[in-house]
């Protein structure tokens, strides 16, 4: 029987493909807007880890009481062989050292007097050493405006929107002027080797990056770092693997009264993260849920319509004594066949268009320049597990509840009543 109806579905294209084809458009959207709502709160958590929160972090008691101050008189001394025990007991985690530093950026005139200022959020990470990882989490190389990354000690990169509110181009030198990590005033000359666009607004308006080691030097910080950031090997926040690493961190590092002790946080714990997650979540769980709901509720009234628009058909069948029990059940295994094969075309293309965006990205960055908290230019679809079945609730469900219920109609219909629409 499942054949026989099948040839009829593929056949009678009056009948099935209006059904079928709101069916692929319906689990269609349903798919797409569920990957895409999943992208929008993976990039802004990425975004957030990558350059700030990490997966997890690792600062000292006192530092991490204080961090908003960025108090590198805190900082974790000794950090080359803490590292040495992170990569030994914990292989599974990509560890960088960072140095949070503010200042104001001097620029000098051809006479060597200042010619502007600016407050600069710096960035102390690891540019020159070969090991790339930082220099693609932050993704210098597709950001870079003008000029080249540095490759060499003494050289600065600055955000595009800074420089030019300081006119300064690649090639010309600032002055940083700070603090060092002992107090003292701190005065280190950078040569400005490129200029980089973030895309999001906070960062884009007053930031500079500089290799490690040359801020360290800036501000007599040898063999020191502010924080110590890990990234999960996939590169995606997992909070179950990340609750597993702060265990054994807490085992290996037990609670101390030394303010220099290292702690470790999780992303989840840093900046109203968690918080902001929860609500990202939430919001979006909502959305899905009306969303799905809607479609559900357009797909039975399709399902209800179809099944009403062929009563004739009904008539007719019964007339020539067809059972009324094989009628039902014939409409209900044909709704089950429409919404299988919509729901399979459809989950397939909104997974298509779900993956080109997950891999390109929607550019949005003319609508984020003023946004004043962390959060991605260009936002990518996030294809999960979920996204394989969810456009079935709407689309298979949804259909063949739609087709009990209009199909009920056919055991209210009266022989004589046929006859009558048969001779009309």
């Amino acid at each position: 029987m499942i054949r026989f109806l099948l040839k009829g579905i593929l056949r009678d294209k009056q009948r099935s493909l209006l059904p079928v084809v709101i069916v692929i458009i319906g689990v269609m959207l349903t798919v797409f807007l569920y990957c895409w709502l999943r992208g929008i709160l993976n990039d802004s958590i990425e975004l957030n880890a990558r350059f700030n929160a990490g997966h997890v972090k690792i600062m000292t008691a006192s530092y991490a009481k204080n961090v908003d101050q960025l108090p590198n008189d805190l900082a974790i001394t000794g950090v080359d062989t803490l590292l040495i025990k992170l990569k030994r007991e914990f292989p599974e985690m990509k560890w960088g050292e960072r140095i949070h530093f503010g200042g104001l950026i001097d620029v000098p005139d051809s006479r060597g007097e200042t010619r502007a200022q600016g407050p600069a959020a710096g960035f102390g990470i690891d540019l020159l050493s070969g090991d790339r990882s930082e220099i693609e989490r932050f993704n210098l190389e597709k950001s870079l405006r003008r000029g080249r990354l540095p490759v060499h000690s003494g050289e600065i990169l600055m955000s595009e929107e800074f420089s030019v509110k300081l006119k300064v181009n690649p090639g010309d030198t600032v002055t940083l002027i700070g603090s060092t990590m002992n107090g003292s005033m701190a005065l280190y000359n950078y040569t400005v080797s490129g200029t980089i666009v973030f895309g999001t607004g906070p960062m884009d308006q007053g930031s500079v990056i500089v290799d490690l080691d040359d801020v360290r030097n800036a501000l007599d910080m040898n063999n020191a770092a502010g924080e110590i950031v890990g990234y999960l090997a996939d590169n995606y926040y997992d909070e179950e693997k990340v609750a597993h690493v702060v265990t054994k961190f807490n085992s290996l590092f037990p609670a101390s009264n030394d303010e220099y002790a290292p702690v470790i946080v999780t992303l989840r714990q840093q900046n109203s993260l968690g918080k902001m997650i929860d609500q990202i979540k939430a919001v979006g769980a909502f959305a899905v849920f009306i969303f799905v709901l809607s479609m559900s509720l357009v797909l039975w009234n399709a399902g209800l319509l179809g099944g009403l628009r062929r009563y004739s058909e009904f008539g007719i069948r019964l007339a020539i004594g067809e059972d009324y029990s094989h009628i039902y059940k014939t409409m209900i295994y044909e709704s089950v066949l429409i919404g299988l094969i919509g729901s399979l075309i459809g989950t397939s293309a909104g997974l298509l268009g779900s993956l080109y965006l997950e891999h390109h990205g929607l550019d949005l960055s003319n609508m984020m320049k003023n946004a004043t908290i962390l959060m991605p230019a260009i936002f990518h679809t996030r294809i999960t597990s979920t996204a394989y079945f969810i456009g079935f609730i709407p689309g298979l469900l949804s259909t063949v509840i739609g087709t009990m219920l209009s199909g009920i109609g056919i055991y209210k219909r009266k022989t004589a009543q046929l006859f009558k629409e048969l001779e009309t």
